[in-house]
């Protein structure tokens, strides 16, 4: 019974320098190139990123599969976190750069309360004289 607990062991942790390498090797190096090409000042922008950081991501799980190893496991949080470090450690929280919205969508939020408001106070007014004459 040890025996076998201690050759899952063996193999668990078999994966860790070969995959680690691998990775370094086949995903990042190709990461890396992909994000040359991509002017720094689109770094944080997830719409620029997000098929990059998902070939990324896939590689890690192509790599991890083929070499028999678990995915997600904590050398790929560290990788992970290796590459947010260098590449988006300048980007806001929600890995998104932030900006204002289009006029198209912002205009509407402005001018309906806008227009609300002095509907409301032509109605009070209105309805306040009206019922002056009532009395």
């Amino acid at each position: 019974m040890s025996r076998v607990v201690c050759r899952n062991c063996v193999l668990a942790l078999g994966c860790g320098p070969h995959y680690e390498f691998a990775i370094e090797e086949f995903c990042l190096a190709k990461f890396r190139l992909d994000m040359q090409e991509l002017d720094q000042r689109h770094w944080c922008s997830w719409e620029d990123t997000v098929e990059l950081y998902g070939e990324l991501t896939n590689c890690t799980s192509l790599v991890a599969h083929k070499m028999d190893c678990f995915w997600p496991n904590r050398l790929v949080d560290e990788f992970f976190i290796r590459v947010h470090k260098h590449y988006f450690h300048n980007c806001s929280l929600s890995g998104r750069q932030l900006k204002d919205p289009p006029n198209r969508i912002l205009g509407p939020f402005i001018v309906v309360p806008i227009l609300v408001t002095l509907l409301m106070t032509a109605l009070v007014v209105w309805r306040s004289k009206r019922s002056e004459g009532i009395v």
